[in-house]
């Protein structure tokens, strides 16, 4: 119904009850219910139903982070479907890196199952590195303090200010951030590129893939210019998405 009265200049009952198909009695209920609760109210010239001013406030709370997963979901199950290789979104979150989305239910070559809400230490993992690489100068020395201060050994190469700077310019140079993990299994490397939407980081977009099936240089190769341009579609649907009016944008997103 949000939906119905945001795309008309008002409304009656029949034809919100119409467009979505309930009985009038059932959308009468429910409207009086929006205007009880303040989201609508009933012009007495037109006995026709409009949204207030306060549906504006159920878009706070809802991030760009949470907003970026949504957007991003589709793009990249279809990189996986492409590559095979399971993928992931991860965000910044306090001291370390939020995995908001992962591809590793539907690739068969992701050998631990990751979900959303697996945090990764931002030192050490592609994801965090290709963060600090992209984010304002201001934030990266923020972190970087406080990681020189952390007990978490992870950590510990925050503490080598010299050495970490070496790191990030040359993946700020590259485009791109490549982190090895020692498996019991098999080794593991991770590729991860920055999602920018107006020269604001969002969000790091990662494939990670057995280091003895791919070496680094055919990942880099073969990978890269896919992930570069995922995020690149990724920040463009963003953009787009956050030029509709907000509410239509997340019904839209909860729709599909």
């Amino acid at each position: 119904m949000l939906h119905v009265l945001n795309r008309h200049n008002g409304a009656t009952v029949s034809e919100v009850a119409g467009e979505i198909d309930l009985p009038r009695t059932t959308t009468y209920r429910i409207l009086e219910t929006l205007c009880v609760a303040g989201y609508a109210y009933r012009a007495t010239s037109d006995e026709r139903y409009r949204l207030t001013i306060m549906v504006r406030g159920l878009s706070d709370g809802f991030d760009d982070e949470a907003w970026i997963t949504l957007v991003a979901r589709e793009y990249m199950y279809d990189l996986c479907q492409e590559l095979v290789w399971p993928c992931a979104i991860a965000t910044l979150s306090g001291n370390s890196m939020l995995v908001r989305q992962t591809t590793d239910h539907r690739s068969p070559l992701a050998v631990e199952k990751r979900g959303p809400g697996f945090r990764v230490s931002i030192l050490g993992s592609a994801a965090g590195l290709c963060y600090l690489a992209f984010c304002p100068k201001e934030q990266r020395d923020t972190l970087l303090d406080m990681l020189s201060r952390s007990k978490d050994e992870e950590d510990a190469p925050a503490r080598n200010r010299k050495k970490i700077y070496e790191t990030l310019v040359e993946n700020r140079k590259r485009g791109f951030a490549v982190w090895h993990r020692k498996r019991r299994v098999s080794d593991e490397t991770s590729i991860a590129v920055p999602i920018i939407a107006e020269e604001r980081l969002l969000a790091a977009l990662t494939m990670r893939f057995s280091s003895t099936a791919v070496t680094e240089t055919d990942a880099i190769d073969r990978f890269v210019p896919r992930l570069q341009q995922t995020a690149r579609d990724i920040s463009a649907e963003f953009l787009r998405q956050h030029q509709r009016d907000p509410i239509e944008s997340q019904l839209k997103n909860l729709d599909e």
